[in-house]
């Protein structure tokens, strides 16, 4: 039997895509991180990031998270917080999906809405506003090392544990922690592979510098995050989005596979290398589930 929700966190699934990959010279498989109790990956990093905060005394029983994010990480702290028993105040751009919204408030969460037009920047001053008037404590997921560590020691481990002879990780690049993460564990394991970062060909900050609007939710924000560490992945690479939503839309069509807008651009990346390579196996990170897209219509 299950003790709690946080016990349900990691240990996803892997699948190689059958139709997407057909005829290609390498095989490209996928690790479905919807399957975490929230619906995303996320759940890892703010299962660690809260054990870390309670283990340093940050965050005392009945306490406030407040939290600037995209999405995915707000319904996951939400959930935790309902768990745990915290208050969390989630502030996010208002170019989000109508469903993230939904699930944060549904977990009781309150959610606080910045202008999309000052991407995650807005959001982050806006958490930071609030937290000297609720006296609550900011996570800062961009730049704290628990985020990174939740797959340096979890993530990596299964992807070995589950594909040994993997080539190459592929994962898009949010707030960096999953992308440097998963690569700092595969060097310490002794593994080989390495890590592609992909981030939106319309705001391609770590590639060029530059920032934009975009529509991939989850990855590109306008800023390089601490969390971000080059020297943990070979190289990052753009991918537009519609590129990312069309990609998303097949996955569910042909694979069966019902994941996000991100997810689709890390397989149109890996359908990309897997294009270019033989013999190689490489796995590609699926951060989430289609159904906070749903209102998006990229799925009609």
């Amino acid at each position: 039997m299950i003790g709690g929700i946080a016990d349900l966190v990691g240990n996803t699934p892997v699948v190689e895509l059958r139709k997407l990959a057909a005829g290609l010279p390498s095989k490209v498989l996928v690790k479905i991180e919807g399957t975490n109790p929230s619906g995303s990956v996320k759940d890892r990093a703010a299962l660690a990031m809260l054990r870390d905060a309670e283990a340093k005394g940050l965050l005392r029983p009945g306490g406030t998270i407040i939290e600037p994010t995209s999405g995915n990480m707000g319904i996951s702290l939400s959930m935790m917080a309902a768990a745990e028993g915290y208050r969390a105040v989630i502030v996010m751009p208002d170019t989000m999906s109508a469903e993230r919204i939904s699930m944060m408030r549904a977990y009781g969460a309150e959610v606080v809405l910045t202008p999309g037009a000052e991407g995650m920047s807005g959001s982050i001053e806006k958490a930071k506003e609030i937290s000297l008037k609720e006296n609550g404590l900011i996570l800062e997921q961009f730049r704290n090392p628990a985020n990174a560590k939740a797959h340096v020691t979890g993530t990596a481990k299964e992807i070995l544990e589950q594909v040994p002879d993997v080539y190459a990780v592929v994962a898009g690049i949010g707030t960096g922690g999953t992308a440097s993460g998963i690569g700092e564990g595969l060097r310490l394991y002794g593994s080989k592979a390495f890590v592609i970062g992909v981030e939106p060909a319309e705001s391609p900050m770590i590639t060029h510098g530059v920032s934009g609007m975009h529509g991939i939710q989850g990855i590109g924000a306008n800023f390089v995050p601490e969390n971000y560490r080059s020297e943990y992945i070979k190289a990052v690479v753009t991918v537009p989005t519609k590129d990312s939503m069309d990609t998303a839309a097949r996955l569910a069509k042909e694979e069966g596979i019902f994941a996000g807008i991100s997810s689709g651009a890390a397989v149109r990346a890996a359908l990309d290398l897997a294009a270019e390579v033989k013999g190689k196996r490489i796995l590609a990170i699926l951060p989430d589930r289609g159904d906070r897209y749903i209102s998006t219509g990229i799925f009609e």
